[in-house]
């Protein structure tokens, strides 16, 4: 009989910890959603213990989806795994993932702890965890880079305190594919009681490895768990991308002899959700979901696949959820088909009045644009969502005037805590001249490290959709706005910046 291999995204955990990524409660919600629709087997929802609103999300999601298992990141110590817990009681099935760091380096510098400590608390953090849920998941951080007879013992330990998966992670993405292979095949062969766990892969694309080594983890390794992200999303060089992992194990089926649950279709809408929501523009020639990906410029190329398409293509756009863009909607559509969209599209709002609200941005954008499309529809309820998180700025309306030879000036209304404010300045450009707009009154002393503009929908019709990624003390945040005026488009982005530097969320910092 196939094997089945387990698929674990971290989007919203791992992902999240790419400085700007981070997420509304309501944003990982409608990403959960959508993992689900993807048939994921695990989502990792968030780290419950690291802070108020990260525990939020983390029980809203484990109430909201049924079909996937709901796990919530954990170190190895009572508070955090009960507050995991806490945080769980409402899905259908829970898992606790908690770590402790392994390698030399790790403990000594970081931990302060001999390794004969960090064993005892792996056990204790296990046993605790088990006396609460019953699917308990241990990853010994820096595991690759861990000494391996004390890497033996602590997993022969935790898996005989009750870990049901062990995650071997490479945290810092010094792997490579055959060694990092071999190294689960000889953690497994050397401890008496490795068939007891699900093994489990996590790979970081430091060297541009991570899919690789988790393939090699797979097929040479015997690892049945994967942990990945949507786009590759996460910190540094990223994580090893769901999609690309998902795809390679389907198409080459005849290698890997794996079955997989994912309805490979929603890929193309995950992807394109996350990288709404976090700013994040994926690269063109990113395998699976770029844009590029089905793209054929090559006379050679395009005569072969006119003829027969799989002289160039292993696999079919249409698998991946790629298709051309559909006018879904337009400005005599009614307020059933938009809200029937937004279900299609998994949005669920919390009231009518959102919907009502929505709607009514949705009738506003369908005046200004003839052609309404699926990614125009997730921008504005994006958009819409911000807005009733009650947050402190809020754009209202903006003037500028710009001509060649002359300096170009801004007008901005926003709102600061529900109160109406002028902003007004010169500036380089119409952008430049709005931010600064909004700085007059802010005065947030926030450097804006990324502009960037994306049409949405590739024509000078389209709405653009603007990431702003500002940092200050220490902090990185990014804000998105989207509008058919880039200018109000770029006001907006900024404004919702502004807003995720105001909320101070104390964050304690996740492994790797």
């Amino acid at each position: 009989m196939t094997d089945k291999l387990i698929i674990f995204d971290t989007t919203l955990r791992d992902g999240e910890q790419s400085p700007g990524a981070s997420m509304t409660r309501d944003e990982k919600l409608r990403i959960a959603r959508q993992l689900e629709r993807l048939k994921v087997d695990v989502i990792e929802a968030g780290f419950a213990a690291s802070s108020n609103g990260d525990f939020e999300a983390v029980q809203a999601i484990a109430n909201a989806v049924k079909d996937s298992t709901i796990c919530s990141l954990s170190r190895a110590n009572d508070r955090d795994i009960s507050r995991a817990a806490e945080a769980l009681k409402g899905a259908n099935s829970s898992r606790i993932h908690t770590f402790i760091a392994t390698s030399p380096l790790h403990m000594e510098k970081k931990l302060r702890m001999t390794p004969e400590q960090v064993l005892e608390q792996a056990i204790q953090s296990v046993r605790f965890g088990r006396n609460l849920v019953s699917d308990i998941e241990f990853s010994p951080e820096d595991g690759y880079r861990s000494d391996m007879d004390f890497l033996c013992r602590v997993l022969e330990a935790v898996i005989t305190a009750g870990a049901t998966t062990i995650n071997v992670p490479d945290t810092v993405g010094y792997a490579v594919p055959e060694l990092y292979g071999n190294f689960i095949k000889t953690l497994r062969e050397r401890i008496p009681n490795s068939d007891k766990a699900i093994w489990s892969v996590h790979c970081h694309n430091d060297l541009g490895m991570a899919v690789a080594n988790s393939l090699a983890g797979v097929k040479i390794g015997g690892a049945r768990q994967v942990e990945c992200t949507i786009n590759g999303l996460g910190e540094r060089a990223g994580n090893c991308s769901l999609e690309e992992i998902v795809m390679a194990v389907k198409t080459r089926k005849d290698y890997f002899d794996l079955a997989l649950g994912i309805d490979t279709k929603q890929i193309v809408a995950a992807s394109r959700m996350v990288s709404q929501t976090t700013g994040f523009v994926v690269q063109p020639n990113k395998a699976v979901v770029g844009a590029n990906a089905f793209a054929h410029a090559s006379g050679i190329h395009q005569d072969g696949v006119l003829k027969a398409r799989d002289t160039y293509e292993i696999m079919r756009a249409e698998d991946v959820g790629w298709s051309a863009n559909k006018i879904v909607l337009g400005k005599l559509s009614g307020r059933n088909a938009f809200k029937q969209r937004l279900e299609e599209l998994g949005v669920q709002m919390e009231s009518e009045s959102e919907i009502n609200a929505a709607f009514a941005k949705f009738k506003e954008l369908a005046d200004r644009k003839s052609e309404i499309f699926d990614e125009d529809i997730l921008a504005l309820v994006s958009e819409e969502s911000v807005l009733n998180d009650k947050e402190q700025f809020a754009f209202v309306s903006l003037a500028q005037h710009s001509e060649t030879g002359e300096r170009p000036h801004a007008k901005v209304v926003f709102t600061v805590s529900g109160h109406e404010v002028h902003g007004e300045s010169d500036g380089n450009g119409p952008v430049d001249a709005s931010l600064k707009a909004i700085e007059s009154h802010v005065k947030s002393g926030a450097e804006m490290v990324l502009y960037s503009v994306n049409a949405i929908s590739g024509s000078t019709e389209s709405q653009g959709e603007v990431t702003v990624r500002l940092q200050n003390s220490g902090r990185v945040v990014n804000g998105v706005g989207s509008d058919p005026d880039i200018v109000v488009a770029s006001a907006k982005a900024y404004l919702s910046a502004l807003n995720k530097l105001q909320s101070k969320l104390d964050r304690v910092a996740a492994q790797g």
